[in-house]
């Protein structure tokens, strides 16, 4: 166990050969300015976002394990296709882990800083696959008496990217949402959210697995994208629901499309005359996930009043100011056992991180599978 000083942080390096390069360093633990705390770093979760930085566009199926068992490091190649887009960080080896929780070891001489000691706190700022973080007070969110590390990890990513799609619906005008990749943790928090605001919103998931996975709790509709019917279901769901505004983790191929032409039939139905360019409603696809990485295909039967882009929470919290930001966390802490709990299916060490086995299991972004990394277990 490190004494505090140092501590082992995961680090991802892409070289300008082509390589990824996963490792393990031990590190100084930076010593905590005026207004600045050090965690020791419990839970961390391996969400989508995270893989980005952590495997980037490397073929993990060219995985190799080196090193031991202590500090392993694991090799893979990134095919010259997709080196282009890695040319940003290149040769530079990153620290990785967008968010985390743990207990708060020493602190700065502000009030707002000494109040942490020895509190468990949630924390967002990156490089949370450490055992120790020294960072503001103001980016650690105290957590409940009684609340766990494990509990507490997942407060920032999924929570309010969850709210920040309903937020976003209020804001532009809409009445209903649709999700997709919808049985994953964040889209199990989108639909306690929106059973309890009254928000109706339309889950697309890829198997009558997933759909199960929603309708146990509670979910009215659930389309599956994989069955003959999937056009059909979904645009009887857009007649029941009004929804104009959908949210897709999938990016490829051509599911926006189909949404938006499915949105379209819908709202023609109830129309009262026609109009040779479409419907008049704004019809908006948001993409904020890449789990199909082809290019998005529209084939163009919605009319003229749509949009496809990106979103992104950052960007999306920046725009909404603080007091919203200080709204959202506010519930998040609140319901952080009910609406915004977090399941995982396993829990693992630093160096278990570098297992190969388990790469295989996270790196594939699959429904049902979130592993929670303990830096500090041994």
């Amino acid at each position: 166990m490190s004494d505090g000083k140092t501590g082992l942080q995961l680090r991802s390096l892409i070289k300008a050969s082509g390589e990824l390069e996963i490792s393990l360093l031990d590190v100084p633990t930076p010593e905590p300015a005026e207004d600045e705390v050090v965690v020791r770093v419990e839970a961390a979760p391996i969400n989508p976002s995270d893989l980005g930085l952590l495997v980037g566009a490397a073929d993990m199926s060219t995985a190799k394990a080196s090193g031991t068992k202590q500090a392993p490091v694991i090799t893979a190649k990134v095919p010259d296709g997709a080196m282009r887009a890695m040319g940003a960080r290149l040769d530079q080896s990153l620290p990785v882990g967008n968010e985390g929780a743990g207990v708060v070891v020493k602190t700065g001489s502000s009030d707002a800083a000494k109040a942490l000691m020895g509190k468990t706190v949630a924390m967002i700022g990156g490089a949370m696959y450490s055992q120790f973080r020294t960072l503001k007070a103001r980016d650690c969110q105290p957590l409940p008496d009684g609340t766990t590390a494990a509990e507490g990890a997942s407060w920032f990513v999924n929570p309010l990217t969850a709210l920040g799609m309903t937020e976003t619906m209020r804001r532009e005008g809409h009445k209903a949402l649709v999700h997709t990749a919808a049985a994953s943790n964040l889209g199990q928090m989108l639909n306690k959210i929106c059973i309890k605001d009254g928000i109706p919103l339309v889950n697309i998931v890829r198997s009558k697995e997933q759909a199960e996975i929603l309708n146990k709790i509670g979910a009215k509709y659930v389309v599956d994208s994989s069955v003959p019917s999937f056009l059909d279901d979904l645009t009887a769901a857009l007649v029941e629901t009004g929804a104009t505004l959908a949210f897709d983790a999938i990016g490829g191929g051509k599911l926006a499309g189909d949404i938006l032409n499915c949105m379209e039939i819908a709202i023609n139905k109830t129309a009262k005359e026609y109009s040779r360019y479409g419907s008049s409603v704004h019809k908006q696809v948001y993409v904020y996930g890449a789990l199909d990485i082809r290019p998005i295909e529209l084939p163009r039967g919605f009319g003229m009043a749509w949009g496809v882009g990106g979103w992104l929470l950052t960007p999306f919290l920046q725009k909404i100011g603080p007091a919203d930001i200080g709204r959202l966390r506010q519930r998040v802490v609140n319901e952080l056992k009910t609406t915004f709990a977090s399941h995982y299916t396993k829990v693992v060490s630093l160096q278990e991180t570098l297992d190969p086995a388990n790469i295989a299991v996270y790196a594939k972004r699959a429904t049902g599978e979130k592993f929670l990394i303990n830096p500090n277990k041994s």
